[in-house]
């Protein structure tokens, strides 16, 4: 990927922002270290994206888009009211698809994944009606894979299956699932080395056939 030669990973001041961030989460550190944000966090996380849209359209053939979420909080409806986020969060989409791939940075962690937050209108129901379906299994055997290798799955929000599907079938857990997101944490260390964008490609590539399962299905 040499035309990707611009993007040689985050520089270890971006993660001692992040934590110096956690530690004096205020608006007035944050205005007194607005400059140092930008040039550690904020601009070379542009530059991942422009590296990573291209790689992705590159190995797909279809276009992503790349989202950089706000560093602010919405501290309306909730008691922790520190202002900023302590974290560097990044979402790439295909074109004309509903799931996502997820890329966060935090002080203590990398984590990588893939999937899609919530089901929105109908897709709740379609995606149900999967899982309890012949395409089910196939699902399951995805999401076992993973996690045999250390991946991880939110809990589900439901406590018990939804009406309409037994409370005692073979895929109650994933039923009970309200959105389907699949979790990779690795050392934070990694967004330091120059093969970044390689390395997350490898592992979006590795996701593929949950998302594959999503869009087929929903």
């Amino acid at each position: 990927m040499d035309d990707l030669g611009f993007f040689h990973g985050f520089s270890e001041d971006a993660l001692h922002f992040l934590s110096d961030l956690k530690a004096n989460n205020t608006r007035d550190w944050f205005a007194a270290h607005k400059k140092t944000y930008e040039a550690d966090v904020k601009n070379p996380a542009k530059a991942f994206c422009s590296a990573m849209t291209q790689a992705l359209h590159a190995h797909t053939g279809t276009l992503h888009s790349a989202k950089v979420f706000r560093i602010n909080r919405d501290i309306r409806f909730t008691k922790d009211k520190t202002p900023y986020n302590a974290h560097l969060h990044i979402l790439f989409r295909k074109e004309g698809a509903p799931t996502a791939l997820f890329f966060g940075l935090q002080p203590d962690n990398l984590v990588l994944g893939a999937g899609l937050f919530k089901f929105e209108g109908d897709q709740l129901n379609a995606y149900r009606q999967a899982v309890a379906g012949p395409r089910g299994p196939a699902l399951q055997e995805i999401l076992d894979a993973f996690l045999a290798d250390g991946a991880r799955l939110n809990a589900p929000p439901l406590k018990r299956v939804p009406s309409g599907f037994d409370k005692d079938h073979p895929r109650a857990e994933l039923l009970k699932r309200k959105g389907l997101a699949l979790w990779l944490d690795q050392d934070p260390r990694r967004a330091m080395e120059e093969t970044l964008v390689e390395q997350t490609l490898a592992s979006y590539a590795r996701f593929a056939p949950l998302n594959d399962w999503l869009e087929q299905s929903l």
